[in-house]
């Protein structure tokens, strides 16, 4: 289990909530794996509460598919499954797709700029060798776009499945092979919106999202 485990505080929240939030997060960031057993009396000393948040938390983990209870073993985190994983790139498609033709017809120089910026700076990440700071700023690559859509509940929506595939991306990652395809899909849609040419930058996040799933697909394989 990770030294990592902070309880997020919240005085706003009940405890079960603070703990959920905290597992959660934990969790989509890859600090919990997949398959991973969830035992509340450890999760319990490490957070400094009661057994019975933990539980509360756990049971909210399974109903977002986040943990199982496996027989005779008990919690652990969920392991994501290709079906669930091409569910929710199917639809991360769709909306990414739906959110870079507003973003080209939104385009300024300023945001250029900006979207420049986030290129050089993701970049730049991959040669720290920090897994996490590399997911950030690809993250941020794509949040220019995100927002330059100026559609708030498709942002919305995309925010909530990026954080799904957090924990998948950052394994991902971690294997410096795709940093060099992942610079040059990025530069690739940075000269699109910089022409304004709405079809190629729509069939570029199509592809940039399909090479995601192929890379994805083989994590799930090698932990099967």
């Amino acid at each position: 289990m990770t030294d990592q485990l902070q309880l997020n505080m919240n005085a706003y929240l009940p405890l079960r909530d603070v703990v959920f939030h905290t597992l959660r997060e934990a969790i989509l960031k890859g600090e919990l794996k997949p398959g991973e057993r969830l035992m509340e009396l450890r999760l319990a000393a490490k957070l400094g509460v009661s057994r019975t948040p933990i539980r509360e938390a756990i049971r909210m983990l399974e109903l977002e598919g986040l943990a199982v209870t496996v027989p005779r073993k008990g919690a652990e985190v969920a392991k994501m499954t290709e079906k669930d994983m091409e569910d929710v790139l199917k639809i991360r498609r769709a909306l990414d797709e739906l959110a870079v033709g507003l973003a080209c017809d939104n385009m300024t120089e300023e945001r250029l700029a900006e979207l420049y910026e986030a290129l050089i700076r993701f970049e730049e990440s991959t040669v720290t060798g920090d897994v996490k700071q590399i997911a950030q700023t690809d993250m941020e690559f794509h949040e220019v776009i995100y927002q330059t859509a100026d559609n708030p509940k498709l942002v919305s929506l995309l925010n909530n499945l990026r954080e799904q595939m957090y924990r998948y991306r950052v394994e991902y990652l971690k294997s410096d092979d795709v940093y060099p395809v992942l610079i040059e899909e990025h530069q690739k849609i940075y000269e699109g919106l910089r022409r304004k040419d709405k079809k190629t930058v729509v069939e570029l996040v199509g592809c940039h999202v399909v090479n995601q799933e192929i890379m994805v697909k083989n994590i799930i394989h090698k932990q099967e």
